[in-house]
């Protein structure tokens, strides 16, 4: 029972985290579309607002997953956190040539720092840290 109630802790984090920032890069896409990508080509400010809208919802999925964690929200954020990095690294290697590096870099490592910083947020809140 716990190992299920841990998956659905980590499973409701990481959809917090690719709902909330599939939601926000559409709308950054629609309110500026001169920002989205052109010929191949990524603008610097569509660039780094992916990036800002990427901290924020790994943020709000780590406070989730800390939220809703029953027993010990550290390790369950750090296990979130763990997911979220192989995931991107995964993603950083199917896309490679199709970004910058610096790009594809900064995705790798800013999604699971979101992550912790939302739980450790949420542990913040509860007075545990």
């Amino acid at each position: 029972m716990v190992i299920l109630l841990t998956f659905l802790t980590l499973a409701a984090g990481f959809a917090v985290v690719v709902m909330l920032g599939l939601g926000l890069t559409a709308l950054a896409a629609r309110l500026v579309p001169s920002w989205a990508e052109t010929a191949g080509q990524q603008q610097a400010g569509y660039a780094f607002v992916h990036l800002g809208f990427s901290l924020l919802s790994a943020s709000a999925g780590g406070y989730v997953t800390a939220r809703i964690a029953r027993d010990n929200p550290l390790i369950q954020v750090l296990a979130l956190a763990l997911v979220v990095l192989l995931l991107s690294a995964m993603s950083a290697l199917q896309a490679r040539g199709k970004f910058p590096i610096w790009f594809l870099l900064a995705q790798v490592a800013i999604t699971p720092l979101g992550v912790l910083a939302g739980g450790l947020l949420r542990l913040r809140v509860l007075g545990i840290l």
